[in-house]
């Protein structure tokens, strides 16, 4: 249980999770030919599943720093020391950790990232960020 954090702040980002989610929910719908053919559909996915990132390191870094569980050097290590403190489970350290180098390789090496790619984290991965705003909701007591 994680009682030291600023509970609006967290509460707000976990709101944005959701609704972003549901957005990408709708483009999951979309078929394959349907989604890549027009750029409204891979750009709003790909702005999507990156700020919803930004909102999961944002959640994470606020409870290591509030209860100074220590001083994450980088994101993997932000997500060890939640697994380290029972705050999430530690199967999921490397999926989170993917996510967050997917989240930088769409802001600074965006060219490396594919219409095809971003179809099929949405249509495949959407259940990570799921997993992630339950364990926080369990462990915030939200």
């Amino acid at each position: 249980m994680v009682n030291n954090i600023d509970l609006p702040k967290i509460k707000q980002k976990i709101i944005f999770m959701q609704s972003n989610l549901n957005k990408l929910k709708k483009l999951q719908k979309i078929s394959k030919d349907i989604f890549i053919e027009d750029f409204r559909n891979v750009d709003s996915a790909k702005y999507l599943l990156q700020v919803t990132i930004e909102a999961m390191l944002d959640i994470s870094n606020h409870i290591i720093a509030r209860n100074r569980m220590g001083k994450p050097k980088t994101n993997k290590e932000s997500f060890e020391i939640l697994a380290k403190e029972s705050i999430i489970d530690r199967k999921y350290v490397n999926i989170y950790f993917a996510m967050a180098k997917f989240r930088n390789r769409i802001v600074h090496m965006y060219s490396d990232v594919n219409d095809e790619m971003i179809y099929e984290i949405t249509q495949n991965n959407l259940e990570d960020f799921e997993a992630f705003i339950q364990t926080i909701i369990k462990n915030i007591n939200l």
